[in-house]
């Protein structure tokens, strides 16, 4: 009885290491297949990201591209800003130099009017009080040839600010 428990038993050693070697191989071919497949999520994972940094390059670039033309339409806009500036400050000064003439030319006309009555203030309709000679130089229109001067705008000085 010995020999055939003897035996059976053998036998059965030789199944177990049979299928120890099977369970063996079947969890090598398992690793492999894990580890194929580690590296195919690892490459897809480093393709994942250098699609992710060549998409943020070409961002970068875009970005880059908008800020120099919006950086230039500043500088253009500036521009005409500056020109527009130094348009309205002549044309202020001219403004200006022709209110003081306008001034000057109602101060004279209210002398003349308060003196000589010449545009009608003492006497309107009364041929008598009007003289066609001034009384004196001053009052001669024609001698007020400073008020025929052209308005000149200080351009040169407008200009040297900027």
């Amino acid at each position: 009885m010995a020999s055939p428990s003897g035996t059976s038993s053998g036998s059965s050693l030789l199944q177990n290491s049979g299928s120890e070697e099977d369970l063996q191989a079947l969890m090598d071919q398992r690793k492999r297949k894990r580890m194929i497949s580690n590296r195919e999520s690892a490459r897809r994972s480093r393709m994942r990201k250098q699609k992710h940094l060549d998409d943020l390059v070409a961002q970068v670039a875009q970005l880059r591209k908008e800020n120099n033309q919006i950086v230039h339409s500043v500088s253009i806009t500036t521009q005409h800003y500056m020109n527009i500036e130094t348009e309205n400050s002549i044309l202020r000064a001219q403004a200006s130099e022709l209110s003081h003439r306008l001034q000057a030319l109602n101060d004279i006309i209210n002398f003349l009017n308060a003196n000589t009555g010449v545009f009608g203030a003492a006497g309107v309709g009364d041929a008598s009080t009007f003289s066609p000679e001034p009384i004196d130089s001053f009052l001669n229109p024609l001698s007020l040839s400073y008020l025929n001067q052209p308005i000149m705008a200080a351009t040169a000085d407008i200009f040297s600010q900027y």
